[in-house]
């Protein structure tokens, strides 16, 4: 049987779904998008993903099209294809078709809103053991990196750039500071203090970020949100990137030069460790009777 996916009101098979040639998400990058991990058939912190896309929509002159309730019942059809397995949930809202290619915004014109759950990889146990590779690159993105916008072709050549010389990931910079990967939130511990940089218009204010700074706060554990220069990259203890499909990734090299001993540190093996145990929390509550 197919799998379902949502379109505009609609369950159809993917194979059956269309949008028009005149929708403004093919035609200018006109949309943003969520993805939105689900464990044991549980969207992991769905009312943050919702207020971030709803923050999207703001920035990009939208309005919700969709109220939590009603995320949360399509999201629920979606998962329950394929039960309690581990899942990541893609969707999608553009300012929809219009009759002409117009760059100015029409003032009446209906989104079009779509869904998807696929399974969620888990993360290669040898990547996470030996860590990754990223390398810097200069962030040739648009001022307004905040959004969480569709048009994501400057990521995805520098995500490619790094894979050309052999990295996992890139960090992209900005006047001398490291602010984020082409698709992770970016993290370094200095001096035993785990510093990721402010949120500001130049990085995503991913939803893992803020969880690993919960978790660092519950445990008592040091942070600080604060800018990081490429110096202090470079000379970092410990360098992480997180992501909802990512989690927390260790960096263990860093432009083809180890990060400190080379080895996922301490910290971050605590961080792991907390993160771990957040998400079987998640996965006991799905699993336990209602009152």
């Amino acid at each position: 049987m197919s799998e379902l996916i949502y379109l505009n009101g609609e369950f159809i098979p993917q194979e059956n779904a269309c949008v028009s040639v005149m929708d403004r998400g093919f035609l200018f990058g006109d949309g943003v998008y969520e993805v939105i991990p689900a464990y044991a058939g549980q969207p992991f912190r769905l009312r943050e993903h919702l207020r971030r896309l709803d923050a999207s929509l703001e920035g990009i002159r939208m309005s919700p099209p969709l109220d939590e309730d009603q995320w949360r019942d399509i999201l629920q059809r979606l998962l329950a294809q394929r039960g309690d397995a581990d899942q990541q949930i893609y969707l999608q809202i553009t300012r929809g078709a219009y009759g002409k290619r117009l760059h100015t915004i029409p003032e009446d014109i209906n989104p079009t809103v779509m869904a998807f759950a696929t399974e969620l990889a888990r993360r290669d146990p040898e990547l996470v053991k030996q860590g990754m590779s990223v390398i810097t690159l200069d962030d040739i993105r648009w001022d307004r990196c905040n959004i969480k916008a569709i048009t994501l072709l400057a990521n995805i050549l520098s995500q490619q750039q790094a894979r050309d010389e052999g990295a996992q990931e890139a960090i992209l910079v900005r006047d001398g500071q490291a602010n984020e990967g082409t698709a992770s939130n970016l993290f370094i511990v200095k001096d035993n203090l785990i510093i990721t940089p402010p949120k500001s218009r130049h990085l995503l204010p991913g939803i893992t970020r803020d969880l690993v700074l919960e978790l660092a706060r519950d445990a008592g554990l040091p942070y600080a949100e604060a800018s990081i220069s490429v110096e202090e990259l470079e000379a970092a203890e410990e360098i992480w990137i997180t992501s909802s499909t990512k989690e927390v990734m260790p960096v263990t090299r860093l432009n083809g030069h180890p990060v400190d001993n080379g080895h996922p540190g301490p910290m971050w093996e605590k961080m792991d460790a907390l993160y771990a145990a957040c998400k079987a929390r998640l996965r006991l509550r799905s699993s336990s009777p209602e009152d």
